[in-house]
């Protein structure tokens, strides 16, 4: 008899705290519904009182899917909750998320209070959340560094004032997974009535510990632990969906079961990379491009031979089938619609005729389309309705010569067209954008990815250009690495410019 680990998803709220990270409702609707099909229990739809784009995503979510639970964060704060269940009005299952730090760091340099202060004040916000739902969390931030003592006190008073989850977060990633587990351990054989609630874990990975201590803490007692896609989340992320779920699934003398449909993991990955233009590292566990390769001679005739000898997860448990991932010119329509609806994304005819023409141009310059091309595709319909166009570009560049970029934008349906020199091609061709865009922007960050090998394959270009002292962030991909670093460059004036 397995025991039951429900799996709380924080990729829209947590996860969308990196920066250039932040999706609009349509995305976050279209990530909500993937989470729901990959079988999420809770999905934390995002900070109400944050923004008003955040409350709304939060109510077109409740409305968007089912079975799974909606949760919206607050603070302790009347007001928040208050704006917390009205976002959640609309959600089938409903869940408020509350809490107060409780680490002495927090106590004093945050909130200028006291131990006793910190608690009256979680034990109110519980009991005010209780007024608007029944299903209550609890989270004592930074409870990682939180004495147990102290924190044993706090869950045994939010629990008799109505919690049903309480949180115990290592908010800064610093706890050794065995300090994890002997503090989960601690509180589930000293706080009085924690049997009758759910206890959750919510590890980051500043140490690189995310996982670990999650599944420390699971293996002490916990039995909610919150996740992201790809590990997303602030600083360096947060624990990953996909290993606890294959962790899970890998090791079943643990007894620990999930509700997740692990086939629909590698789809999710790679749609919410391609929404959030965050590349997954090549050895990412589980969704990494190189998870199931074998470039050592004697692993590639041991895997032959026997695939156990070498992989401990068949790639198809997670969505990996090595069949079905390479597309060609040759493929029609029907493969390209039938490989998105793999990846998790449907397409009405429109958008679809226009990414299998675009399939069909990439087809020409590139031998084999994968999946993070087809993602790349799919999403090219969101730049139609931007007021900032790149026409055409063209480029001479090369060695003793200068660098001439001629550039035409179309903005607004107006078109413009500007010549400059510069120090490389790339240089030219921001020059020439300059010449036209007439606002100070200076190029903070620039990161050049290939998706897979080779001389012919898509670049994909990550931008941050800042203005007026606030940071946009571009992004583009294109066979053709200085039109995508152009195009990069337009993608985050388009975010500045009205």
């Amino acid at each position: 008899m397995s025991d039951r680990l429900f799996i709380f998803d924080t990729t829209l709220r947590d996860g969308e705290q990196v920066p250039g990270c932040q999706l609009n409702t349509v995305e976050k609707i279209e990530v909500a519904k993937a989470l729901e099909e990959l079988g999420v229990d809770v999905i934390e739809a995002g900070f109400p009182i944050s923004s008003p784009g955040d409350f709304n995503s939060v109510v077109e979510i409740s409305k968007a899917v089912t079975w799974p639970t909606i949760c919206a964060l607050t603070r302790a704060v009347e007001n928040d909750i208050r704006v917390a269940a009205d976002a959640l009005q609309y959600a089938k299952h409903k869940r408020i998320h509350t809490g107060i730090g409780t680490s002495d760091y927090h106590i004093k340099y945050k909130f200028n209070s006291n131990r006793e202060d910190i608690l009256e004040r979680a034990i109110a916000c519980v009991k005010y959340a209780k007024r608007f739902v029944e299903d209550v969390q609890f989270y004592a931030e930074d409870a990682g560094r939180t004495d147990n003592e102290y924190l044993a006190r706090v869950v045994e008073a939010v629990i008799k004032a109505g919690a049903t989850v309480v949180n115990i977060p290592d908010t800064t990633g610093y706890c050794l997974p065995s300090q994890f587990g002997e503090k989960i351990q601690y509180l589930m054989e000293h706080v009085k009535g924690i049997h009758n609630v759910t206890i959750a874990t919510h590890c980051h990975n500043d140490l690189g510990m995310a996982t670990a201590n999650t599944m420390s803490g699971v293996m002490h007692g916990a039995r909610q632990a919150e996740v992201t896609i790809n590990g997303i989340g602030e600083r360096a992320g947060n624990t990953s969906l996909e290993e606890v779920a294959m962790i899970c699934r890998s090791h079943k003398e643990l007894g620990i079961d999930t509700n997740l449909n692990t086939t629909k993991l590698y789809g999710i990955s790679r749609m919410v990379s391609s929404l959030m233009n965050m590349p997954v590292q090549p050895n990412k566990a589980i969704v990494g491009r190189n998870a199931f390769a074998h470039s050592s001679g004697i692993h590639q005739d041991g895997v032959l031979k026997n695939r156990e000898s070498y992989e401990i997860i068949d790639p198809k448990d997670v969505g990996v089938d090595e069949n079905s991932i390479v597309l060609t010119a040759r493929s029609g329509r029907a493969a390209l619609k039938h490989r998105l609806h793999v990846l998790g994304i449907e397409l009405d005819k429109e958008a679809l005729d226009k990414a299998y023409e675009g399939f069909l141009q990439l087809a020409d310059k590139k031998k084999e389309i994968n999946d993070d091309d087809v993602l790349l595709l799919a999403g090219e319909h969101r730049k139609a309705s931007r007021r900032l166009k790149l026409d055409f570009l063209q480029v001479t560049s090369g060695v003793g010569i200068k660098s001439v970029a001629s550039i035409g934008l179309d903005i607004a349906g107006e078109k413009f067209e500007a010549c400059a020199s510069g120090n490389g091609p790339v240089d030219a061709a921001i020059s020439a954008i300059k010449q036209i865009i007439h606002r100070k922007m200076l190029v903070k960050e620039f990161l050049i990815q290939a998706i897979n090998k080779g001389s012919n394959d898509i670049g994909k270009v990550h931008m941050t250009v800042e203005h007026e002292g606030v940071a946009y962030y571009g992004f583009s991909a294109n066979t053709d690495i200085v039109a995508a670093s152009a195009e990069a460059f337009i993608d985050a004036i388009n975010k500045f410019v009205h």
